[in-house]
């Protein structure tokens, strides 16, 4: 059978209960591998280029190696700090990255945006900001994709709404959701980094835990969560 003529993964077919039983306790590379195989097409990463999405992005990238690289959706919220975006730019050039950067429609700096939707739109309405650079650019990239199945960087530890996180889920829209670092602890992640050089943004060496748009974004503080 050639590779046009397989037959594309249904999220909506697969036994979720048991496929997280078997890769529970698996490494993160072997769910990866999973959905390597079984999503030859429809397979995206979405990536903020944290730390956990870098260590994602080496294991396709470096360790296994898809015959047609999996894309790498970014959205370029316009309000990031200058380290992330040089982090992607270093990252697209060392590992050649298949990557989609997708921004909210019509505005392509911070000063436009604040032209156009008001000075500081996360103080004043912190949901409609993230609708506008996040929640909207990821639906539509993902659809322009053709994304069956979509890989994020999220873990249980990270966040008390995640403890029971699946690492595989179907969202929404019907696709396959992966978490393959679901069961890992922040320590493994920069274990990991650091074993194998993996590139990651210099702000986590400033005391930032989590790495989001600048405006939102502090270092971590005694008793907060990532």
């Amino acid at each position: 059978m050639t590779r046009s003529a397989r037959p594309l993964l249904q999220p909506a077919s697969l036994d979720l209960k048991k496929l997280n039983q078997k890769f529970e306790k698996l490494h993160p590379k072997d769910i990866l591998a999973w959905c390597v195989t079984n999503v030859p097409e429809g397979l995206v990463q979405a990536s903020a280029f944290s730390v956990d999405d870098m260590l994602i992005t080496d294991l396709l990238y470096r360790e296994l190696q898809p015959e047609h690289p999996v894309p790498v959706l970014f959205l370029d919220t316009l309000h990031h700090f200058p380290q992330t975006i040089e982090l992607v730019a270093h990252a697209r050039e060392l590992y050649h990255l298949n990557l989609k950067v997708y921004k909210i429609k019509g505005v392509n700096s911070r000063k436009a945006f604040a032209t156009k939707y008001g000075e500081a739109l996360w103080d004043k309405d912190v949901t409609k900001f993230h609708h506008l650079t996040k929640v909207e650019p990821l639906q539509r990239g993902l659809r322009e994709l053709g994304t069956i199945a979509w890989i994020t960087g999220r873990r249980r530890e990270q966040a008390e709404t995640r403890t029971e996180m699946p690492i595989f889920e179907v969202d929404a829209e019907q696709r396959l959701q992966v978490n393959p670092l679901a069961n890992w602890t922040r320590k493994e992640t920069w274990a990991y980094v650091f074993e194998h050089d993996v590139i990651y943004n210099p702000l986590y060496d400033q005391g930032y835990s989590s790495i989001g748009d600048e405006p939102l974004t502090t270092p971590i503080q005694p008793g907060e969560t990532e």
